[in-house]
Parts: structure tokens; C-alpha cells; sequence
């Protein structure tokens, strides 16, 4: 019987607390991994409880951290590296949108939340990582972008993961001699349970309801398969890129939407 494919290997997960990346995460676990799970929600000591509580092959520990800050990322990698020895794989899953209506309905301050929300933690995570995987010469980093680089009322959040798949190829490129793969996957439309932490506080209007549904028709409407993803689905494809199965694949960017490419 082979392996489990991240024995061992220490892992961080952005963005852990719910979704696609608690699911990641149960699931690296599930196949060995040591864990550091980073979210600002306090619901992502649960998942630590839960992943240490299964007897299962891997472990986990908690950071709570505010991944759209610079120190934020620091913290939680230094934390990583203390406690395993090593970044292995670094999995940047936080991001979202925030709001979904036409562009000229969003105002500065909400345009520049969409793109600290989205870009910036992916782009400050790659970079508090990098120096550990060059120092001990291995690593594996998986963005996670989206098919909504093309998609109605997200603008800011669309602009804001074109930014990941271009911060993906680049230091791909910059770095491919040096043992390091860096890949994104483009999830599309995922089922997940209702979030626990919203992403946004404002309340919904109709109007807003209206918007949002423009959101989901066009989502299905452009998936070949019709309709929404599973989160099993998403975390198949970013574990695959962050195991030795894609040992020979940097650069990429994996659309994970059904037939639609983003």
C-alpha cells in the first residue's frame, strides 16, 4: 500500500475555519499532513479540535490571524516553521466577494475592500513563505483563484484574482529552478454550508437579492455541466496540485468550473 500522499509534511491552510478551506484541510489531514490552519475566525480552532480529536495520520494547530496584513502572514509562517521545521505546502485559500452588483454601484472604499480581501492575502502569504522553501530548497504553493475573472457583477473581485493568476505564472517562472511549484486552481460555483462568519454585514435589499441571482444564472449558465460545484470537488483538484503527482506542473492555473474556463 503506498503512502499517504503529505505524510508528514507540514502544511499551512488559509482561510480554514469554513468552506473549501476547512474541507482542504480535513482532508490533508486525513492523508498525514501536519497542519497550521490560519483564519481570523475563532471558529478555525474547531477545525484543529476536530482534525486532532479523529486519531487520524495528521495533526493540526491553530493560528488566528488577519491574513489581509502583511504581519498577519508572518506570523502565521513563522508559526508554521516553528512548530514543523518547514512550509512544505502553503495553500492560499482566503478571498471571496465581498458584494455582487454592477461596477459603477461600488464606491472606493468598497472596491478597496474587494481587493485587499482577494489579492492581498495571497500576495503577502507567497512572500512570507518563499524565504522558508528557498532556505530548505523544497515547496509547493496553490493559490486559489477563480472562474469569476470572467462573471457578472464581481468586477473588483474579478480584477482582484486575475491579479492571482498572474501573481501564480510569475513567481512561478522566478522560481522554477529552485525546487518550488507554484500553481492556482479557479473554483467555480461551489455548494458549501451557509457561512458562520459572513463576508460582508451590510444588509440585503432586494435589490441585492436581484443582483445576486444575475450571479447564480450566469454561473451555471456558463458551467457546461450546469450547476454548482461540490467542495470535495475543489479540494480534489488543490491537492492533487500540491502533491508529488504534479511534480512536473508550475505555472497553471486549473479552472475547476464545470467546463467553464474563466
Amino acid at each position: 500500500m503506498s503512502s499517504p500522499r503529505f505524510q508528514s509534511r507540514s502544511m499551512v491552510v488559509t482561510g480554514a475555519a469554513q468552506g473549501i478551506g476547512r474541507q482542504v484541510a480535513l482532508e490533508a489531514a486525513a492523508e498525514g499532513a501536519r497542519l497550521t490552519l490560519v483564519d481570523r475566525s475563532p471558529l478555525v480552532q474547531d477545525v484543529m479540535k476536530q482534525i486532532n480529536s479523529d486519531h487520524g495520520q495528521g495533526t493540526a494547530i491553530a493560528v488566528e490571524a488577519d491574513l489581509e496584513s502583511w504581519a498577519g502572514n508572518e506570523q502565521a509562517m513563522a508559526r508554521a516553521n516553528a512548530v514543523y521545521g518547514a512550509i512544505d505546502v502553503l495553500v492560499n485559500n482566503v478571498g471571496g466577494a465581498i458584494w455582487m452588483k454592477p461596477f459603477q454601484r461600488f464606491d472606493e472604499k468598497q472596491l478597496m475592500a474587494e481587493i485587499n480581501r482577494s489579492l492581498y492575502p495571497a500576495l503577502f502569504g507567497c512572500r512570507a513563505a518563499l524565504p522558508y522553501m528557498l532556505e530548505q530548497g523544497r515547496g509547493v504553493i496553490v493559490n486559489v483563484s477563480s472562474i469569476a475573472t470572467k462573471g457578472v457583477n464581481r468586477v473588483p473581485y474579478s480584477a482582484a484574482k486575475g491579479a492571482v493568476n498572474a501573481l501564480t505564472a510569475s513567481l512561478a517562472f522566478e522560481v522554477g529552478t529552485k525546487n518550488i511549484r507554484i500553481n492556482a486552481v479557479a473554483p467555480g460555483g461551489t455548494i458549501a454550508p451557509p457561512r458562520k462568519t459572513p463576508r460582508g454585514t451590510d444588509p440585503q435589499s432586494e435589490q441585492d437579492k436581484i443582483w445576486m441571482k444575475e450571479v447564480v444564472d450566469q454561473t451555471i449558465r456558463s458551467s457546461y455541466l450546469k450547476r454548482y460545484g461540490l467542495l470535495r470537488e475543489m479540494s480534489a483538484a488543490i491537492l492533487f496540485l500540491a502533491s508529488d503527482a504534479a511534480s512536473y506542473i508550475t505555472g497553471t492555473v486549473l479552472p475547476v468550473g464545470g467546463g467553464d474556463q474563466g
